[in-house]
């Protein structure tokens, strides 16, 4: 399961979100920056959302912006031929701090400290296998279970839900068994990455 594969169908569907930055005078920088901010926003919704349920709820959309945003800017760096090295570097630092912060947030607003962690080093092992690929001369891996764009998907789903539905099972809320399946999917997808990366260097 991955939604990277779908990035030609959301290319096209991005157009209007380009031209409005455009107008705006946005800069692809300016556009991930603002798509960082809100990942943090919803960090900090989730944190709060243990004593106010329904703020789940804010934090599934700014979770949702953030995702869109983060397509939006690359397709604006490549509408307005500035697409640079450097602005791939901020992009992807800023995408893991966005990661990060998001499930610290679903973490505190839990009290699941030992799932975040085993979550958060699953989701950045994944970043790191998919761009280190690229780093030893190979294409970059979006492949494996769970890529980025699935991530966001699945918290923006199940925090929109655990907004009504708080009930939890074998002791952990949905939001707990989200940072379960983080956990351990996320560390899947990375030894995934790395064997295919490893095939391909033979």
């Amino acid at each position: 399961m991955t939604l990277d594969k779908f990035r030609p169908l959301a290319d096209r569907a991005l157009g209007p979100f380009v031209s409005a930055a455009k107008v705006a005078g946005l800069s692809p920088n300016g556009v991930s920056v603002i798509a960082f901010l809100l990942a943090l926003g919803a960090g900090g919704v989730y944190a709060a959302a243990t004593r106010e349920p329904l703020l789940y709820l804010g934090g599934a959309v700014l979770v949702f912006l953030n995702g869109w945003l983060d397509l939006v800017d690359g397709a604006l760096a490549r509408e307005l031929n500035v697409a640079s090295s450097g602005g791939d570097l901020l992009d992807h630092v800023l995408d893991r701090y966005a990661d990060i912060g998001i499930i610290i947030g679903l973490a505190a607003g839990v009290g699941q400290w030992a799932l975040g962690i085993a979550a958060v080093t699953g989701v950045l092992m994944t970043s790191y296998l998919g761009t280190q690929a690229q780093a030893v001369g190979l294409d970059r891996v979006y492949g494996g279970l769970l890529g980025r764009a699935d991530r966001l998907a699945l918290v923006g789903v199940v925090t929109g839900v655990a907004a009504f539905v708080p009930t939890a099972l074998a002791g952990l809320t949905l939001v707990g068994w989200l940072l379960v399946v983080f956990a351990v999917v996320g560390h899947v997808t990375a030894v995934q990455r790395f064997y295919h990366a490893m095939v391909a260097l033979e």
